[in-house]
């Protein structure tokens, strides 16, 4: 089994983004503060909703620092716990290779990374989810830039919206300006 097959699952398919909840972190307090802001901001429709959404995970996230610093603590004892699981004897390098042949009992061998896998697991407890990208700053920056990307483009589509409709209610009411005066109604009081 490789390291890549104990990462965990909801790691493995993307269920945690990084931006929103890392695992361990509190999705009641989050759906709190995300709540308190929906309260403040009160959004009407699904564009602002989606600010809201999007300011309640940066608050998070700001928040929350801390978990990166649990995740990189993590991934340091991990590989502490690993590299002691690991037999230690020495490769033989025959005078023909240039590289290293393993000779030891590949059993023994697995049988060492299945013990310190299950030692990293009870030591870090729940710590031992955020082992996988997720929980990297590199990929928080990543997706912080992507999200600014897009946001900026939204943005320029707004602004387009907004431009267009600005013109039509000009280009409406500079026609309702211009109707023929013999179809306007009469004044009240004039002959």
């Amino acid at each position: 089994m490789s390291e890549q097959d104990q990462i965990p699952p909801a790691l493995k398919h993307g269920i945690y983004s990084g931006m929103t909840l890392l695992p361990g972190e509190d999705a009641v307090a989050f759906n709190k503060l995300h709540n308190e802001l929906i309260s403040e901001f009160t959004p009407v429709g699904p564009l602002e909703d989606d600010i809201v959404h999007t300011i309640a995970r940066l608050t998070w996230r700001k928040q929350n620092l801390s978990t990166y610093r649990v995740a990189i603590n993590a991934t340091g004892r991990y590989s502490s716990i690993m590299d002691q699981s690991r037999l230690k004897r020495e490769f033989k390098r025959p005078k023909e290779l240039f590289g290293f042949r393993d000779t030891r009992d590949p059993n023994e061998v697995q049988a060492a990374i299945q013990a310190g896998f299950a030692q990293a697991r009870k030591e870090l407890g729940v710590a031992w989810e955020l082992l996988g990208d997720v929980a990297k700053i590199d990929h928080l920056l990543s997706e912080l830039s992507v999200v600014d990307r897009l946001d900026g483009m939204i943005d320029r589509c707004l602004k387009r919206l907004l431009f267009v409709r600005g013109l039509k209610s000009l280009s409406a009411s500079t026609s309702s300006s211009k109707v023929p005066t013999q179809s306007r109604p009469k004044e009240l009081g004039a002959a």
